[in-house]
């Protein structure tokens, strides 16, 4: 199988979606420092919007993949026909799970990350966006162990997880995670 999140800009949820997929971040109250060591980051840029990163390979030897889309709608299904003319033109039994991490972004970082990445004003950005982060994390952490659940019980070659259900829940205390 191979996995490829994606989101907007590819550096924040993705990045922790990427993290708990390999285990490099466990699920439990997450430090600023811990938000801040997880590969890429916030430290991806609009110039490699659209390029599919490598991020390692799972307990199952699975690849890892992560895209920024931006504001693209054509960036996702244009990865479902890349990977099925290649599925096709080279016979594999491969699968391919493109899940979606955007559903989980809450307010704070979603401002964040536009101070930080997109306006350059870390000093206001990264505090947003490890706030964020700590609200967010566990909604992705779920997400990604759907995801690789999904992928196992898929018949599919190709599937694409828009994972709405995921959606930060404005005015309350505590992220919910809708079933």
């Amino acid at each position: 199988m191979i996995y490829i999140y994606n989101d907007f800009g590819g550096t924040h949820t993705t990045s922790l979606a990427a993290a708990y997929h390999l285990r490099l971040l466990k699920l439990s109250d997450l430090t600023k420092n811990d938000i801040l060591s997880v590969p890429y980051f916030n430290q991806l840029t609009k110039k490699e919007a659209g390029q599919i990163l490598y991020r390692g390979m799972d307990e199952e030897n699975n690849p890892v993949y992560t895209i920024g889309r931006r504001s693209s709608k054509y960036v996702v299904p244009a990865l479902i026909d890349l990977c099925t003319i290649l599925l096709r033109r080279y016979g594999e039994k491969e699968k391919v799970i493109i899940s979606n991490t955007s559903p989980t972004v809450p307010p704070l970082m979603t401002a964040g990350g536009f101070l930080s990445r997109e306006l350059g004003i870390d000093s206001i950005g990264v505090p947003l966006l490890v706030k964020g982060a700590q609200q967010c994390h566990d909604l992705i952490y779920h997400l990604v162990e759907e995801t690789k659940q999904v992928s196992k019980a898929s018949h599919e070659q190709v599937v694409v997880m828009e994972n709405k259900k995921y959606q930060y829940q404005i005015g309350k205390k505590n992220i919910l995670w809708k079933k």
